[in-house]
């Protein structure tokens, strides 16, 4: 299989349509890491280099590091082959003061520096501010991204956040070059403002949470159960979140009519953002190779048609959903 590719706006970096996202394979909030969940999580790595894609996401905080460390591990050696982006911001973070543990450019370079020692590599193609909080870090970050990439540790930068206003913000002169956003068939707000305005800007986006956090898929049911370090165990256990999980698996049972010979509905899932022009790639995450292959295979199942999409617009209307992940 040829994979497209898709530009990074104005910094001109190249990526897969379909990339991965790392996130689970730190562990952390998806369960702890041991050492079969590791051999499967670099297999997972491999697997997609093999089958031709080249970005790989991951950040600082996913399982304290070790997401990072997991695909430093992978990638020596044929460091040439890969396109990464990590994201930094959330370590040391204060939930009174609304503060990072970076206040200022000197010590968000050396977090980066650690970011760099743990990918086992001298720069990242694209480093993300992973927090939003105009108020108290956005200087600091830009400051340091810029003087990031004069000394050529990272190709270009950008943010992770579904605030609009900030993003703006990030972007008054102009330079930011990636947005990470949560965007998928139950959440589709940033179709509201933000896909268009980085259209508008040159400004690449990166989707997570195409699959909603697993929702997508159709495997979940009022009788699932999550492991108790599964951050998605809340959405059994508190109130509010249970009943929003509940409507949201009457929104999957809906779209069950998406599936058909040669498509999944997480397939269906993946074509569905992929549409967007705004849309630069899509980082599903996969913690072993077949999961790996199963998102690939969304580029030949049989592609969404106007009555697909009539379906999706009647079960979650544009610009309509919420975010299932904040940052």
């Amino acid at each position: 299989m040829t994979l497209k590719k898709r530009t990074f706006g104005k910094s001109g970096i190249e990526v897969t349509e379909i990339g991965l996202g790392l996130w689970a394979a730190g562990g952390g909030d998806w369960g702890a890491a041991n050492a079969d969940a590791d051999k499967a999580a670099v297999r997972a790595i491999e697997t997609a280099l093999d089958a031709g894609i080249t970005f790989f996401d991951t950040a600082d905080v996913y399982g304290d590091g070790h997401s990072e460390s997991l695909l430093g591990q992978t990638m020596k050696g044929r460091r040439d082959r890969f396109i990464v982006a990590t994201k930094i911001g959330w370590q040391g973070f204060d939930h009174d003061a609304r503060c990072s543990g970076y206040q200022t450019a000197g010590q968000l370079i050396s977090g980066v520096e650690t970011n760099l020692r743990r990918l086992q590599t001298d720069y990242v193609d694209v480093i993300q501010s992973h927090i939003d909080f105009r108020e108290s870090t956005m200087d600091v970050f830009l400051e340091a991204f810029e003087k990031l990439q004069t000394s050529g540790k990272v190709r270009a930068f950008g943010l992770s956040t579904g605030d609009f206003e900030y993003l703006r913000e990030f972007n008054h002169e102009g330079k930011c070059a990636t947005l990470q956003v949560d965007y998928s068939i139950l959440n589709r707000i940033p179709e509201l403002k933000m896909l268009d305005y980085c259209k508008a800007q040159e400004i690449g986006v990166i989707v997570r949470g195409a699959l909603a956090m697993g929702l997508l898929t159709g495997k979940f049911s009022s009788e699932s159960k999550f492991p108790d370090d599964d951050f998605r165990q809340k959405w059994l256990t508190d109130p509010e979140q249970n009943l929003t999980y509940r409507e949201d698996l009457a929104k999957v049972q809906a779209l069950q009519p998406l599936v058909r010979p040669g498509r999944t509905l997480a397939q269906a899932a993946l074509q569905f953002v992929l549409r967007h022009d705004a849309v630069t790639t899509v980082i599903p995450g996969a913690r072993n190779p077949e999961q790996v292959l199963s998102n690939l295979s969304a580029l030949q199942a049989p592609e969404l048609d106007d009555g697909d999409m009539a379906l999706i617009d009647r079960v979650s209307p544009p610009g309509g959903g919420r975010k299932i992940w904040p940052a």
